[in-house]
């Protein structure tokens, strides 16, 4: 330091420029605690200060902090002299045995320990220079007398010290308004996501109907797993609806405009079922006379489901985890590869676990189909979305008979409420079906006309995927044909539905040719395919 109060190493041809580099050094700092670094290392250099420490105010203003340090410093706690300095607002000097002696804080005693008791140390609090004149931290020296003394003095280093609270303020309130903004922003993104996942969930509220807090859980999970591109995992009993979920699924996703392609794996024949999902070339195989494009194909882009996946061959399991690992897969009997983007929704009635366990099924493949699990409720578990289903099956059953209103008293209502639909969703709308077929057009339905609960039975899918047949009481039987024909009719209705239509399935569970049950299906004025 020069005896005109003047940093050292300013040039002699330019004085009127002296402390412009080392200003430019400051001015240079992008944040709060770059400026700090830099000026203590500017202190360092000139006034050849070996120990210079810059402590910050944290945001409640009672902690002092210092860069590189996870501790802090209560400012109430007066036996520290940084906390004398804050609060008295001005700056204070004394002697390092001195203080050593009065003051014992263990922090004071450890960053001091090893400097000559013969120095002196200087707190001088610092404060923003314009705005509130908010507080911003300490700087603390320590050093010879003759070197600490003159600065109180010195214009260049009362200069450098303005330069210096004047940045940490300025970048002090750039920093808060940006993480202001960008609370501001995460505050807006989040009421937007919220505003847009309750319309896509009212959405889904057409498809997937109910009021009850379960079904209102499960819309919430299906946006969330249409907003990335996991695979879904629905397992749930039979008749729950898995297919409509992943229907749902697919539509408020952003593959929605893209193909959904369903399959039942436990409907198609073991032989047949990697041809249908992958696709064949011509002559693949006795019968196949042209190329056909298979179901992952069909599906790029879109969204493919996969029903019972947990009757798919094992076999089969380790070309689907192949897949699903590298996007491509080969068609039957050809040689090149090709490149699928879709995303894949399994689904089965039966549990995982047991079958690992059992050996039937991959457990590499359960836990990549397992990305985003998503457990269906079972009816009996949200008894109140039984009045708005049964009216929605009762007007789906008009639409599709052309038949004149047909209304819900209370009395059948409270019938259904009552039972335990082991066949959940799909049995009630199969029992709405023919309590409807039973009822006259403008009545509404008597709770006779809905079909006796069939016996509690372990819950399977034979057992529970279709509606109990009518089983009337003895004495209400007065034409014993109409009766059988009834029965006849609701069973073969039933087998159909739970086959999606296929009577080839549908004949071989009932024990019939395929040409005995087009000609029953004529006959009872069944308009199943």
């Amino acid at each position: 330091m020069s005896d005109h109060g003047v940093l050292d190493a300013a040039p002699a041809e330019a004085p009127a420029l002296a402390g412009m580099a080392e200003a430019l050094r400051l001015v240079e700092g992008h944040s709060p605690d770059e400026l700090r670094r830099r000026g203590l290392a500017l202190l360092r250099e000139r006034l050849g200060l070996a120990w210079a420490r810059c402590l910050f105010l944290d945001a409640s203003g009672r902690w002092l902090g210092e860069d590189g340090d996870d501790a802090w410093l209560a400012c109430d706690d007066f036996r520290h002299p940084y906390a004398h300095a804050i609060r008295r607002g001005e700056a204070m000097e004394l002697g390092l045995g001195e203080a050593r002696l009065r003051l014992d804080h263990p922090a004071f005693q450890a960053a001091t320990e090893g400097l000559p008791a013969a120095w002196r140390l200087s707190v001088r609090p610092l404060r923003a220079r314009d705005g509130k004149r908010e507080w911003l931290g300490v700087l603390a020296l320590a050093g010879p007398a003759e070197r600490l003394a003159p600065l109180a003095e010195c214009d260049d280093f009362l200069a450098f010290e303005a330069l210096l609270c004047r940045l940490w303020a300025w970048l002090a309130r750039q920093r808060d308004e940006r993480r202001h903004q960008a609370r501001l922003r995460d505050s807006l993104a989040e009421a937007n996501d919220g505003a847009r996942r309750r319309t896509l969930s009212e959405r889904l509220a057409q498809r997937i109907l109910g009021d009850s807090p379960a079904i209102g859980a499960l819309r919430d999970q299906l946006v969330r797993a249409a907003e990335t591109h996991l695979a879904v995992l629905l397992q749930g009993e039979t008749g729950t609806g898995k297919e409509l979920v992943a229907r749902g699924v697919h539509e408020v996703s952003a593959r929605s405009d893209g193909p959904f392609m369903a399959i039942n794996c436990a409907a198609i024949p073991e032989s047949l079922l990697e041809a249908e999902l992958f696709g064949h070339v011509k002559g693949a195989f006795s019968g196949a006379e042209r190329s056909r494009e298979g179901l992952f194909g069909q599906a790029d882009g879109g969204t493919l489901f996969l029903d019972e996946i947990g009757d798919m061959p094992l076999a089969l399991q380790a070309k689907l985890l192949r897949v699903l690992e590298s996007g491509r897969y080969r068609p039957l009997g050809g040689d090149d590869e090709r490149k699928v983007d879709l995303r894949l929704v399994a689904a089965t009635h039966q549990p995982l676990h047991r079958r690992i366990r059992e050996g039937a099924f991959r457990a590499d493949l359960y836990y990549r189909l397992g990305q985003f699990p998503l457990t269906l409720p079972a009816l009996r578990e949200r008894r109140e979305d039984i009045p708005a289903l049964a009216r929605a099956f009762v007007d789906d059953f008009c639409r599709r008979e052309g038949r004149e209103d047909i209304g819900l008293g209370r009395a059948v209502l409270r019938a259904l409420e009552a039972r335990d639909f082991p066949g959940n969703v799909r049995e009630l709308r199969n029992l709405i079906d023919y309590a409807c077929a039973m009822t006259r057009d403008g009545e509404d339905i008597a709770p006779e006309a809905l079909p006796d609960e069939a016996p509690s039975a372990p819950v399977d899918d034979a057992a529970t995927d279709a509606t109990p047949a009518p089983a009337a009481e003895q004495d209400d039987v007065f034409d014993l044909r109409r009766a059988l024909r009834d029965y006849e009719a609701t069973l073969i209705r039933q087998r159909l539905a739970r086959f999606d239509g296929n009577r080839t399935l549908a004949a071989e569970s009932l024990g019939l040719p395929k040409r005995t049950l087009a000609h029953k299906c004529r006959q009872l004025q069944l308009d199943s395919p």
